[in-house]
């Protein structure tokens, strides 16, 4: 009979998580992983699979949950509140975190376009979120916000790009107050 699991195998993940996203894929190694999950390896292999499989599920855990956290934002107020909302909210307040940038980002510099099932899964939540950055675009064009003489995808694909540098300058070291200086003054090219 198989032994039962004496940890909290979503609290393990939430800490592989963490590492993942300070030091990346690469430079995690699976001794890192146990010490900070607090399991042995065989705990580690029989409840996650080998560090890939690890890996893929900490991206995926925190892609699901910042991807809802950024169409929660984008749908707050009108179409400009929700869009500055979106940018800003990619800004930490806590230093350490706001130093971590995006996993997702940090995921694309690592393994660039090498990777297909990276590829895939980054291709999915970016179409939802792109999705929903168009559509609140041309509501603001319908309402008057927004510049008519925007194409809302370019106008959908610039947010993406501004978030995705955002969290690089964020990993660099900038700080909250100027990114989020930066997100107001994104914000305000897209107007009327």
């Amino acid at each position: 009979m198989a032994r039962p699991r004496e940890f909290d195998r979503d609290a393990a993940l939430q800490k592989a998580l963490r590492l993942f996203w300070a030091k990346g894929f690469a430079a995690t190694s699976t001794d890192d992983l146990r010490e900070a999950m607090g399991i042995g390896r065989q705990s580690l292999y029989g409840a996650f699979g080998d560090k890939r499989k690890l890996y893929l599920e900490a991206l995926n855990t925190y892609q699901r949950r910042t991807t809802s956290g950024h169409l929660r934002r984008l749908s707050e107020g009108d179409p400009i509140e929700g869009i500055e909302s979106l940018l800003a909210g990619v800004v930490a307040e806590d230093d350490e975190e706001r130093a971590l940038g995006c996993m997702g980002v940090g995921s694309v510099g690592e393994f660039g376009v090498t990777d297909a099932e990276l590829n895939e899964r980054r291709k999915v939540f970016g179409e939802l979120l792109s999705r929903g950055i168009t559509a609140r675009i041309r509501e603001g064009q319908q309402q008057g916000s927004i510049a008519q003489t925007l194409d809302p995808g370019e106008a959908a694909a610039f947010v993406l790009m501004m978030m995705s540098g955002l969290q690089v300058a964020a990993r660099g070291g900038a700080s909250s107050a100027h990114l989020k200086a930066m997100a107001r003054f994104a914000t305000e090219r897209l107007k009327n």
